[in-house]
């Protein structure tokens, strides 16, 4: 059982005085509880994305594309998708898409757009 006191300060306020552990366990319980709020709204936001059509990458992928790594290239092996496989649906040629990855090429809009077509992600994910 807890003993709280309360004092009366010069402003007329009244201040509860309680034993240190009371005190630490009020606090835990109030950033556990903070924390399971902070969880819940990231869970919302991300389902909230995933309905408006948002693409969900694997922590894997996104590990990957932060790390640098060409976004095609991930994508495209993500996907289980040979260089030949995409090239082909994505009307380039695969020494094309090979340059593309590598970085030894920059596509145009155009190019890039029918490839984010065929990973089936936004343009601006595969601009780097």
């Amino acid at each position: 059982m807890t003993k709280v006191q309360f004092i009366k300060i010069s402003t007329g306020d009244e201040l509860a005085v309680l034993p240190r552990e009371d005190y630490e366990r009020l606090a835990r319980q109030a950033a556990e509880k903070a924390e399971d709020i902070g969880t819940a709204r990231l869970v919302n936001q991300a389902r909230a994305s995933i309905a408006a059509g948002e693409p969900v990458l694997p922590k894997e992928i996104v590990d990957r594309l932060a790390a640098g790594e060409n976004p095609i290239r991930a994508i495209r092996e993500w996907r289980g998708m040979t260089q030949k496989d995409l090239a082909l649906q994505g009307g380039i040629t695969q020494g094309y898409l090979s340059d593309l990855e590598s970085g030894r090429r920059r596509g145009p809009a155009v190019r890039l757009r029918g490839i984010s077509r065929v990973l089936k992600v936004p343009l601006d994910l595969l601009v780097e």
